[in-house]
């Protein structure tokens, strides 16, 4: 796109420097915030070239005036951007979006602290930590300092002076050994501030210090035949080490390091982290983006490590991450192992942030049900590369047994959900003998012939209960004998009958889906009607077949009759075995006569 003459002054004039760079629009407003390292030729990239994103497109042809900041280095550049981008939210660039609230423990700035869990990090409150990804943990560490500590949990509003003039009386706690009874002065400050201070390494993740710290107090203690104040330090030092065996990572080696999982949907970014501090989990946090423009996932990443180390107050460098982020911050060591324990810190990030997202999409869809259908049939869409979503999907499967009483079932998805009053049985009329493949054309012919006749619509996309053979039947009748274009998919199973493989294509091929994705399990959902559905059919055909043919072969009986007497006797057996009278009782003289004397003068013959 070809600036105008203003712009082209300023990007002629642009230093060949680091910096960071800001777009204008008419009214004034920042609308994108950029680093560089070099400000020229990046910011002329622009306007010296087509662009493939319309969003791009887009915000070139809104640029009016551009601004931007030499700084000394890339990690200056760096810094500066992600400020600027948190002071005006530009509309271009990505969206730090508010994710749900983690809890965090605070301990309060009063003269006698408390110490509890809270969502609300008003930092004039007190001192805060976390946040917890896990919310069972700060249930296991509050619990903990509450049992080796006997810190206040009221709410008293405690001070020097009004515990002098004896304002405040000592409550249910004091007397169940749950609190110093601090309001009545009856344990002095030093004290009290010595368990805070205890409490404050715990959640800091050093309960192993304070551990070896009372194991030398034992060791003193029993060597001056202290035994009874030692077994009571013993009895703290147990609660210490149960603690630390629900918190440490079972036989981690790493002590020290900060762990980011990846994942995203569409244009949201999620990104986690995991703080390690002596093998235990001390705090996580994920946080969301919503990309803007094409920032690559190397760039999102390195984001959101910058956001995340922000909030929760990282200095360590050592860092585990899923791939390498395009990173000019702080030097930090950025691996990606790949087995060892720190691949599993690695996985356990990403299993995070992964649920996450879960939880997150699950919301989403019961705030509106729509959303998840689109979302599902778009990762449909893209998988197999369909040129509209398939809204209307159907599904193919036969059912015979060595060829007798062959069927078909199709049934139909549509928006994601079956439409039962669309599903459709078939009996094979043209194939005999168990002919699979020929009976899949004859019914697919048949399903879109009629379609065509009634100008009904077609579906977006066929898919059959089967791998290659079956989706050759279907194109054969789709394309060369009705001179149609739908998509044809295949669903394999694997040998215990489970959905395994999805083909597309022409020649067939594997599309790559796993089976813990929500895709995979929608297939499955759709593979597993179309064969119940069909199974269901034959089974009621066989069985009608079976069951009713002798008593059609009988003159003056009708459907009422019939249904009667299988009502009653059960079986065509049993009614050949009836007595007369049991016959004429239920039926009448004339018909149970009539059922009685066919039988018998068959059995005669």
């Amino acid at each position: 796109m070809k600036p105008n003459a203003y712009i082209d002054s300023i990007l002629k004039t642009l230093p060949e420097l680091p910096g960071v760079y800001r777009y204008y629009n008419s009214d004034g407003e920042i609308i994108y915030v950029g680093k560089a390292k070099n400000l020229k030729r990046r910011v002329n990239s622009y306007f010296n070239r087509e662009h493939d994103s319309y969003k791009t497109t887009l915000l070139v042809k809104n640029i009016v005036d551009i601004k931007y900041s030499v700084v000394s280095s890339e990690q200056e550049a760096f810094l500066l951007e992600n400020n600027f981008i948190k002071q005006h939210q530009p509309h271009y660039n990505i969206l730090l979006k508010d994710g749900k609230s983690y809890p965090s423990i605070c301990i309060t700035k009063e003269p006698y602290p408390r110490v509890f869990k809270t969502r609300n990090r008003d930092k004039r409150l007190g001192e805060f930590f976390g946040p917890y990804s896990y919310s069972n943990t700060v249930d296991l560490v509050l619990e903990l300092i509450h049992q080796l500590y006997p810190i206040r949990t009221c709410h008293l509003a405690l001070t020097d002076e009004s515990i002098r003039a004896g304002k405040h009386k000592v409550c249910l706690k004091y007397h169940l050994k749950n609190c110093c009874g601090i309001c009545e002065n009856l344990c002095t400050k030093a004290t009290y501030d010595s368990y805070i201070d205890a409490a404050r390494k715990i959640i800091k993740g050093d309960a192993d210090v304070i551990g070896r710290q009372m194991m030398d107090q034992m060791r003193q203690l029993a060597e001056e035949m202290r035994f009874e104040e030692a077994q009571q330090i013993k009895a703290q030092y147990l609660l210490i080490e149960k603690f630390r065996s629900k918190t440490v990572i079972s036989g981690l080696s790493v002590r020290d390091v900060d762990v980011f999982g990846y994942d995203e949907q569409d244009k949201t970014v999620y990104i986690s982290m995991l703080r390690i501090h002596n093998g235990s989990i001390i705090q996580g946090q994920t946080i969301e983006y919503k990309r803007q423009m094409d920032e690559t996932r190397e760039e999102m990443l390195a984001y959101g490590i910058a956001e995340l180390r922000r909030q929760l107050g990282a200095t360590t460098s050592d860092i585990l991450v899923p791939f390498m982020p395009e990173w000019t911050g702080e030097d930090l060591r950025f691996s990606s192992p790949s087995s060892g324990d720190r691949k599993k810190l690695l996985d356990l990030a990403m299993q995070n942030v992964r649920q996450y997202k879960s939880d997150r999409l699950k919301q989403a869809d019961k705030l509106n049900p729509d959303q998840r259908v689109v979302r599902l049939l778009g990762e449909l869409q893209k998988a197999l590369k369909l040129n509209e979503l398939p809204m209307w999907i159907d599904s193919f499967d036969n059912s015979n047994i060595q060829g007798t009483d062959a069927v078909a079932g199709c049934v139909v998805f549509k928006k994601a959900k079956p439409s039962k009053a669309d599903y459709k049985r078939f009996k094979i009329k043209t194939v005999t003998g168990a002919d699979d493949y020929a009976s899949m054309r004859e019914i697919v012919y048949r399903r879109y012939a009629h379609l065509i006749e009634d100008n009904a619509g077609l579906p977006n996309l066929i898919i059959a209960d089967g791998g290659i053979g079956q989706m050759r039947a279907i194109r054969e009748a789709v394309e060369k004998q009705l001179g149609l274009s739908i998509p044809i998919a295949g669903l394999v199973k694997d040998d215990h009958h489970r959905t395994s493989t999805l083909l597309f294509g022409d020649p067939p091929q594997e599309i790559g889906l796993k089976p813990t994705e929500e895709l995979f399990r929608f297939l499955t959902q759709i593979q597993d009607e179309v064969h119940r559905f069909a199974i269901a059919f034959h089974i009621h055909k066989r069985s009608k077949s079976q069951t009713h043919s002798e008593l059609d072969e009988i003159r003056g009986i009708g459907e009422k009759t019939k249904s009667m007497l299988l009502n009653r006797f059960g079986s065509v057996k049993r009614i050949r075995e009836a007595k007369l009278a049991e016959l004429v009782e239920l039926a009448g003289n004339s018909k149970g006569s009539i059922v009685y004397n066919h039988f018998n003068s068959n059995l005669s013959r």
